[in-house]
């Protein structure tokens, strides 16, 4: 089994350790193992708990988006472009989006050692469990960590096979040696404390909203134990060391300040609470499983040096498959927030983009949840959004003056209201269109439909509701979107020649190609919902009228599909965001094999010509994901090369760019933030390899590289039931296994070496056997399997 990570170094990037430690976490509390022997950190961090952030009253600008309108009919972008924004300005308007806040550090100092070899870091991926472990002459040494998805303790276990141990424990503010984490222990300075007694240790701040956070935790050991300034908790003699870790958030001070241990009456048991645990961590991590090679063990070091060898290994790309599930996992819970850029393992208080981004970012996160059988993490994402819809309310009223819900792209937890003052954000209005597709799929792979009627559709109505006020009907009957923005990109005849690399001067003009995508795909939705269910009949004409004279997608004379159907707006290439693609992915508008070949290949020569040293790890995930909708194989795994020769750390971490000057992205120097959603991308992009899922259209093996010889998947997703498959090309072989989990009738499309194949469908009560051509209709019942070979 491949699912271990494997480190041979501990957390080595100097003065941000935090960027190379080992995640684990039970979707709600995170805990990041740096791994180092004698001076030993593990960041703990809460999903709930976030700082800095400053709420304002939004002021009522409505009337700029006549403003803007007028100015854009002038030919004037540049001075529409700012309006809204710096009405905002004028009027005092500047919130801040807050960031993840650390809760605490868990810090040991071991005492008496010798010079180490065979150091290993280990992440368990199928139990959540982190392992430090190192040899000194014959003595054996392991650290082994995991938070507990049952209880919301950390348990933490040191043992030696036959040296006693000696250290110091304690709990501790989180350190980052930097200006953030100065300003942070300023502010913390007269509420937070650490400390210790005979059976524990403990540490609690007052947080900036008034409430108490910290942690407690007991110490059980045969050892010798004395209380030492600081909160340290000197341990000695000992054999075995179990540490029992409870951290807390948004309680009072009477809370906090309990010195003593706040558990139940119980003996602990590290094994017993990890066998507790694993049963419902692995039920999630092996709910679908990927097996692309046999697993060797190689440590990550040597496959990421492989990888910058030539190109990355099959162990590689399942060990990133596997890591990005383990991180979804880990990261979030059904009843819980939303997985943000840096999960649950942040290691700073202030961040690039720390927050949850919903042009690109937060898309990317999910997009392998629905058919990797995590449907779970989808939930907080449907609760997240559905909880802010009066805000989203609001936000449509004062900032354009329409009804329905305007989403800014940026939010917390605490702030959805607009945060980014800029145009690129303030003039998008396709975020709540966007995040309305995973909310229907949701209800398309579930068959939800009391989610679907209480949650989701009030969502999409109200989407809806906007872009029909928002749309201008010209007198030819078209309809026109303006302003108008492709994330986060700038018509090429807009860019000043004085300063061609500013990032995004003016993206606001008329008919983005993903607006009209955005807003054709949601009113087809709710066309679907309206026949199906015979629902909201009155609002059919009006919905059809839409989808009727909406902008016709247009290439140029290069036959590229353009990012603007406008005319005089020009492309612009030299850009990571690959926002007018959307008809084809993440979008199911335009489908190869099923739909017009020249449009299909005017999307994709738009691919193509987007500038390599433009890209970004999130940019080179989706970009393959896009390769292997076009059924590009080789295309769309060398995306996935690419990444990983600049932005994968040792712990598989995924980088927003590399800093080192190699060309393969855009940036360079010391900027390079962790983007956890390049991780998650990693992910759709194997599985998009293996697996089309569309409503009636299924493929299977669609972009199968040819590095990508042999293997088997287990329980992929289609939206009605589950598939498993095992192929051999060298062989000829395919073999695959349809389980029908509600009605089911879609074309099926076999690999491209394996064009019709015998099948079998089996119920309870017969059996049925024929032959199954490339793209033929089949239907299954409730509960039939296909099986094909």
């Amino acid at each position: 089994m491949n699912d271990r990570l494997i480190m041979k170094t501990p957390a080595s990037w100097h003065r941000d350790l935090y960027r190379e430690g080992a995640p684990t976490g039970n979707g709600k509390i995170g805990a990041l193992v740096y791994g180092g022997i004698t001076h030993e950190t593990v960041v703990v961090n809460h999903s709930s708990l976030w700082s800095l952030g400053k709420v304002q009253d939004l002021p009522d600008i409505h009337e700029t988006l006549a403003e803007t309108r007028e100015k854009i009919d002038q030919g004037d972008f540049w001075n529409a472009n700012w309006i809204s924004s710096n009405a905002l300005k004028e009027k005092g308007y500047k919130p801040r989006l807050g960031a993840p806040c650390s809760l605490c550090d868990i810090r040991l100092e071991m005492k008496d050692l010798k010079p180490f070899k065979k150091y290993r870091r280990i992440v368990e991926m199928d139990s959540g469990e982190v392992v430090v472990k190192w040899q000194e002459e014959e003595t054996f040494y392991n650290r082994k960590l995991f938070v507990s998805r049952s209880r919301d303790l950390i348990f933490y276990e040191i043992t030696s096979n036959n040296r006693k141990i000696n250290l110091d424990l304690w709990l501790d503010f989180h350190e980052t040696y930097e200006d953030d984490g100065k300003s942070k222990k300023e502010a913390l300075q007269k509420t937070m404390k650490s400390y210790s007694w005979q059976d524990g240790i403990g540490f609690y701040a007052q947080h900036e909203d008034e409430t108490w956070y910290g942690a407690i935790g007991a110490v059980i050991t045969d050892g010798n134990r004395q209380t030492l300034v600081e909160g340290r908790l000197n341990i000695t003699e000992a054999t075995k060391i179990l540490f029992v870790l409870k951290p807390f958030v948004k309680e009072n001070e009477a809370y906090a300040k309990k010195p003593q241990v706040i558990f139940e009456e119980e003996v602990f048991s590290y094994e017993k609470m990890k066998t507790e645990h694993q049963k419902i961590h692995s039920a999630l991590y092996q709910s679908v499983d990927l097996k692309l090679t046999q697993p060797h063990n190689f440590t990550n070091e040597e496959l990421l040096a492989e990888a910058y060898e030539e190109h990355a290994s099959l162990e590689l790309l399942e060990r990133q498959w596997k890591f990005g599930r383990y991180l979804m996992i880990c990261g979030t819970g059904e009843d819980g927030l939303p997985f943000p850029l840096y999960g649950l393992w942040h290691g700073r208080y202030k961040m690039p983009w720390p927050h949850n981004m919903a042009n690109e970012n937060v898309e990317m996160i999910y997009w392998h949840t629905l058919a990797g059988g995590l449907t779970f993490a989808v939930k907080s994402l449907i609760k997240y959004y559905l909880e802010r819809l009066s805000e989203f309310r609001e936000c449509a009223h004062k900032v354009f003056g329409l009804p329905g819900i305007y989403m800014p792209a940026g939010t917390t937890p605490g702030n959805c209201k607009p945060n980014q003052i800029v145009p690129v954000i303030m003039n998008w209005i396709g975020c709540a269109g966007w995040m309305a597709q995973h909310l229907y799929d949701y209800y398309l792979y579930t068959g939800d439909e009391k989610t679907l009627k209480e949650e989701i559709l009030p969502f999409m109505l109200e989407a809806a509701t906007f872009y029909e006020a928002y749309l201008v009907k010209e007198e030819n009957g078209k309809y026109k979107i303006y302003p108008s923005v492709s994330p986060e990109n700038t018509p090429g005849n807009l860019i000043p020649e004085e300063q061609p690399d500013m990032a995004h001067p003016c993206p606001s003009v008329i008919n983005a190609t993903m607006d009209v995508a955005i807003i054709k795909e949601l009113i087809s939705h709710l066309l679907e919902v309206s026949y199906g269910m015979n629902l909201y009949v009155e609002k059919r004409e009006i919905w059809k009228d839409i989808i009727e004279n909406l902008p016709q997608y247009e290439m140029t004379k290069e036959g590229d599909i353009k990012e603007w159907i406008y005319p005089d707006l020009d492309q612009r290439y030299n850009h990571r965001h690959l926002s007018h693609i959307y008809p084809v992915f993440p979008g199911r508008e335009v489908v190869k094999e099923r739909d017009n070949e020249v449009l299909l290949e005017a999307f994709e020569n738009a691919v193509d010509k987007r500038i390599l040293g433009a890209q970004t790890g999130w940019s080179l995930a989706h970009m393959s994901c896009i390769y292997s909708r076009f059924q590009k194989p080789e295309k769309a795994i060398e995306c996935l090369d690419i990444l990983s020769k600049s932005c994968l750390l040792n712990n598989l971490f995924t980088l927003h760019n590399d800093w080192r000057g190699m060309g393969l992205t855009l940036g360079r120097g010391n900027f390079a933030p962790v983007q956890l959603d390049a991780a998650m991308g990693c992910v759709a992009a194997i599985q998009e390899m293996l697996l089309y899922a569309g409503e009636d259209f299924v493929k299977l093996l669609p972009s199968l590289p040819k590095r990508l010889i042999r293997g088997e998947v287990l329980g992929l997703r289609f939206m009605t039931g589950t598939v498993s498959m095992n192929w051999d090309r060298e062989q000829g072989l395919f073999e695959a296994t349809l389980k029908a989990e509600r009605l089911t009738h879609i074309h099926l499309f076999l690999p491209e070496y394996k064009r019709e194949a015998k099948f079998e469908i089996r119920s309870e009560q017969s059996k049925v056997e024929g032959l199954l051509r490339n793209g033929e209709e089949i239907t299954l019942q409730k509960g039939e399997v296909l099986y094909l070979k």
